[in-house]
Formats: C-alpha cells, structure tokens, sequence
C-alpha cells in the first residue's frame, strides 16, 4: 500500500524524534559561546512539531547542574505549540541548569532524555540564549527542520481579498508560498492593495525560514480587524520573492481565488 508521507510524519508527533543537523551550530550568551559543535542533533520531544537542538555534553563550555528527574508531562494537550516552555517535557530523562564559566547560571536550560540514541547528548532551550548561528549564519525564532521549507512561486492567478462587501485587495499577479505542513499562502503586491484601509499594528512575529513579519490592521468606517495581514519587509533568502507583499488571514477576511 502507497504511504502518504505527510500523514506518516504527522502519524509520528507522539514519539521522540531526532535528525542529523549535519552543520557546525552556536550558541552564545552575553557574546560568549555556551555551545559549539560539529556533531548536533535536531530533536522534538513527543507531541511538539518544533524541535531543539542537542549538543554532545562535551561541546558544553559550562557544567550541568542542579539535576531533576522528570517523568513526562502527560496533562498536557496532544500537541505543545512554541508556547509552552522547554521546561514542560514530555519524555522521561533529567532537567539541568547550566553553570557557565563566566559565573551566570541558565535555569532548566538543558535536557537530558532517558533514551539511550541520545545518552550522550543534552537538549538546549532555544530561548535560554541570545544567538544562535548554523555556520555562520544567525537562525531566527527557533531551529531549522530538516524536514520543513517553504517555496515561492509566481502565479497569474486572481486573487480578491474582501471585509464584507468591500475590496481590501485584487490582484492577477500573487505568489503563493507553500510552507510545509500549513496551508498555502498568497501574498500580494502592494500596489494591488487598498493601503489606505489599512493601519500598522505593533505585532510582530518571526519566522525561522522568513524573518520578522510586521502586522497591519483593517479599518473600515464601521468596523476594524486587528491583524487582518502581515507582511515581510526585509525577509531571509528563503522568503525573498515575498518581500514588501501582504498576505491575508483567510479566516478574519474573504480570500478568493480563482
């Protein structure tokens, strides 16, 4: 029976996962190096879709300290978003703090699974650390998935974005970015967008293979959407070809395409 590959990996969320990074990775607090290795490990504890990376104990320029057994938080829900801190573990294995030479401490900063593919390595908390580098590349938001990415591909499809029975967007020159995983996006170009009912919102988010995305608003003279799109101005190499277009949230407006 032909296996449907998407269903495979998702099929998988509840079991422990790891990956070859296959690249040099840094991390670095107060511009000094805490982790540098050559032999790192991409690794999703069950039920998270967003992995961390794991480091051999000896490429630690700090001591693990203050160890607590953890059993494996099953109260939690069958999928734990990026919200849900890295002190919340759902595998058995020990919890560390990481005592650092410059005198700092890393509160349950490192993870150490009770498995024994990964005995020798220690799980890091992505936001216990100001820089993280693939190379010599600065990584945003959280690291790269071996199995993720995204494309942007040009298209003469139409393209209508509406609030109620007004016209927020027309275009016949979208890209559609397809990203692992979620459903297909379309951004548009500026200039085929009504910027006049549209305000700048002070949310921003980032994005591991796109970059830091601003947020605008819909304001109508009777109604407001708060975060109706968002938009990448100075994007990664990845999301180049998205650069300076919106894109609409299709369940807070109409998005039609043909």
């Amino acid at each position: 029976m032909a296996i449907d590959m998407i269903r495979m990996l998702r099929g998988m969320i509840g079991e422990l996962r790891w990956a070859p990074a296959n690249r040099r990775v840094r991390a670095s607090v107060d511009g000094y190096t805490v982790a540098d290795s050559r032999d790192v490990r991409v690794v999703w504890e069950p039920r998270r879709p967003v992995a961390q990376y794991a480091v051999p104990v000896s490429d630690l320029a700090g001591d693990l300290v203050d160890p607590m057994p953890v059993t494996g938080d099953e109260t939690q829900p069958a999928v734990l978003p990026p919200r849900v801190p890295f002190r919340v573990h759902s595998t058995p294995g020990t919890s560390w703090s990481l005592r650092l030479p410059t005198g700092a401490v890393l509160d349950e900063a490192a993870f150490t699974p009770a498995d024994p593919d990964l005995a020798d390595w220690v799980i890091l908390d992505w936001h216990a650390f100001d820089e993280w580098t693939e190379e010599d590349q600065v990584v945003y938001a959280h690291p790269h998935d071996p199995f993720h990415r995204i494309d942007c591909l040009t298209s003469t499809r139409h393209v209508v974005v509406r609030l109620g029975d007004t016209v927020l967007a027309d275009t016949r020159r979208p890209v559609l970015l397809q990203e692992t995983n979620l459903q297909n996006r379309w951004y548009i170009p500026r200039d085929d967008v009504r910027m006049e009912l549209l305000a700048p919102s002070d949310t921003s988010t980032a994005c591991a293979y796109k970059g830091t995305a601003s947020y605008w608003s819909a304001e109508l003279d009777d109604l407001t959407v708060e975060d109706a799109a968002w938009s990448y101005d100075d994007p990664l190499h990845d999301g180049v070809p998205i650069g300076g277009m919106l894109c609409f949230y299709d369940d807070r407006v109409t998005v039609e395409v043909d």
